[in-house]
């Protein structure tokens, strides 16, 4: 299981989610769900099966989101982190290749559609953690270990 922890942006993107689903597009394929069976012979009736199970997925994430929310805890900013790898940091890190990635530490929830976000929980976030500038850290990956240094760290306040 992941880690639970949430950067406020992260958090407040979820509620909007649970919002929409439950709030607007559920209602609408509520509708659509009554609107088909009210045509008659549900067994062949593609609309009614298709908007039966898009239901089916909605209910599944508003109830996955639910949870999530309830038991979630917000990782706000503090000043003590500052210049030290930790929760929310955007870094900026570089190989001996000179290759360089940036990208922010965050919440499992939140990197979903983000190419720019890692979760805490991947070996990336995990060997970078308490890192300063200018310090060198090894990643473990399937065809190796990867050696990287820590060329900035910034932080959403």
């Amino acid at each position: 299981m992941s880690t639970n922890i949430s950067t406020r942006e992260g958090h407040d993107a979820l509620k909007q989610e649970l919002d929409h689903l439950w709030r607007v597009y559920r209602p609408e394929i509520t509708q659509k769900v009554a609107w088909a069976a009210s045509l008659g012979d549900r067994s062949e009736n593609a609309d009614y099966q298709y908007n039966k199970k898009l239901l089916r997925e909605i209910d599944r994430r508003v109830r996955y989101l639910r949870k999530r929310l309830e038991d979630m805890r917000v990782v706000d900013y503090s000043p003590e982190q500052e210049g030290r790898v930790f929760f929310g940091a955007w870094v900026e890190i570089e190989n001996e290749q000179g290759e360089t990635k940036r990208f922010r530490v965050v919440g499992y929830d939140e990197i979903y559609g983000r190419m720019d976000y890692i979760s805490i929980d991947s070996p990336m976030a995990r060997a970078l953690l308490k890192k300063e500038v200018g310090d060198e850290f090894v990643v473990p990956t399937p065809t190796g270990d990867m050696q990287w240094w820590v060329n900035s760290i910034e932080y959403v306040k």
